[in-house]
């Protein structure tokens, strides 16, 4: 790190960069985080999650890059923010009184509440004071963990094991394959992975809400601290964190429990035929395979022979005319009908303008497969005229829905849309999606996985 030497009455001093000016110097932000859909993971073209996002552009509004790291353990975690190994942790940590004496908290960007997982196929427990001798499991560290520890004074029998070398979705996973009776998870965490673990059931709330926060290591440097606090007051202020936050969680109550049932019984039946197509033409068009798999599914159900009542045929539903310029001579034939698929998402995300960012593009391109392109330009233009951002899905799907509302289609260019279909027609394939990749990425062997580096009812 560079000293800066000045003079003061004639005598030589020494000052040392603060740590912002180390970060700017060094051109690196090193953030803590943890691999789960809640926090950071691999997308479809690069890292996602709400704790990357909102990392990613803090970075970059310092003008570095960002490092994200993955350590083994949540212990491992808050003791490398406390030995200054990171700058700091975005990894959805619960900000509790205990955590307060280690490290210092940033601003609140979610609450959640701590909920007590069980498993369907058992009786639903009415208390913590009457779980029936089962095994409870925490992650160790966790603030879980304190919860727990806190419970124990006014439920003196309550017993549970703390693991150091499972994360939380690994003990949901153990209770959902009924290895473990109980766990308990953050209600935020329990929303994104509901798709996935069909049996587990939230029980109740074990808390009241708490925050999330990123975690700092106490210093009486409060450089970077005090740079944060300014970067969430500006997100705030111009709705970019409501933004992000729906980028995550927009859609987590569009798909039911019977829904996912359905979708699981329909992938493993009739997805095997067609995987390798999808993989064939997503690859020749630079598509991700498994959301052209998904957005066949919302199509047809992954039916080849499915036709409309306005005509549109095939697995992957389409019409005549585009057919036709797409150079699809049989629309009942799966493979071409995956091939024209293919190649048409790809014409309308290239059409997509430039201003508008990923995964932003990618939803448009969904809404503009199902509705068209010229009217969800409409729909963009209707959402500046209400004063929103006309780039971000969170903003334009409000408007697609006034396309069927007079006072509103009559001054648009192309007129009357049904605006609330391409709403839940993204908002499901983005479900769908989320489980092909989460069980796309389980299947694939540790040695191909990317690199991770460049709310009361009474518990008593």
């Amino acid at each position: 790190f560079g000293i800066i030497i000045f003079l003061f009455n004639g005598l030589p001093k020494l000052m040392t960069p603060s740590m912002l000016e180390r970060i700017k110097q060094d051109g690196e932000l090193v953030v803590y985080t943890r691999n789960s859909p809640s926090t950071y993971f691999e997308g479809p073209d690069a890292p996602a999650g709400l704790e990357y996002d909102m990392a990613k552009l803090f970075a970059d509004e310092l003008g570095v890059k960002l490092t994200m790291i993955i350590p083994e353990t949540l212990s491992d975690i808050l003791e490398g923010v406390e030995e200054g190994t990171a700058h700091f942790a975005a990894a959805g940590l619960t900000v509790t009184e205990e955590r307060k004496q280690r490290f210092r908290f940033g601003p609140a960007y979610q609450e959640i509440t701590e909920q007590l997982l069980y498993h369907a196929d058992n009786p639903k427990p009415k208390s913590l004071s009457k779980l029936g001798g089962g095994s409870l499991e925490v992650v160790a560290g966790s603030s879980h963990e304190e919860r727990l520890e806190y419970l124990k004074q006014v439920i003196p029998d309550l017993s549970w094991k703390s693991v150091k070398d499972l994360e939380t979705e690994d003990l949901m996973q153990l209770v959902a394959d009924e290895i473990v009776d109980y766990t308990i998870a953050d209600s935020n965490e329990v929303a994104l992975n509901k798709p996935f673990f069909l049996k587990l059931r939230v029980a109740f709330d074990i808390s009241e809400p708490q925050q999330l926060a990123w975690m700092f290591a106490k210093s009486e440097d409060d450089s970077l601290y005090n740079e944060v606090v300014k970067f969430f007051e500006k997100i705030r202020e111009n709705g970019e964190l409501t933004r992000m936050i729906e980028r995550a969680y927009g859609h987590v109550d569009n798909l039911n429990y019977v829904g996912t049932i359905v979708f699981r019984r329909h992938i493993a039946q009739r997805l095997p035929d067609y995987e390798d197509m999808f993989r064939k033409y997503a690859a020749k068009y630079g598509l991700d395979w498994r959301l052209l798999a998904a957005i066949g599914y919302q199509e047809s159900l992954l039916n080849p022979e499915a036709v409309s009542p306005t005509g549109v045929r095939g697995l992957m539903m389409l019409t005549r005319k585009t057919s036709k310029e797409l150079g699809i001579k049989n629309r009942l034939d799966p493979e071409s009908s995956i091939k024209g698929g293919a190649m048409y998402f790809a014409q309308i995300l290239d059409r997509i303008p430039e201003e508008i960012t990923e995964p932003d593009r990618t939803w448009f391109a969904m809404a503009s497969y199902n509705v068209g392109f010229y009217h969800v330009e409409d729909a963009r233009i209707i959402t500046r005229q209400r004063g929103l951002d006309p780039n971000k899905w969170i903003d334009v799907k409000t408007s697609l829905p006034l396309l069927a509302q007079r006072k509103w289609y009559k001054d648009t260019k192309y007129g009357y849309a049904r605006g609330w279909e391409p709403v839940r027609y993204v908002e499901n394939i983005r479900s769908y999606y989320d489980i092909l990749r989460r069980d796309d990425e389980a299947a694939t062997p540790v040695d191909e996985e990317p690199d991770v580096y460049n709310i009361l009812p009474s518990v008593l």
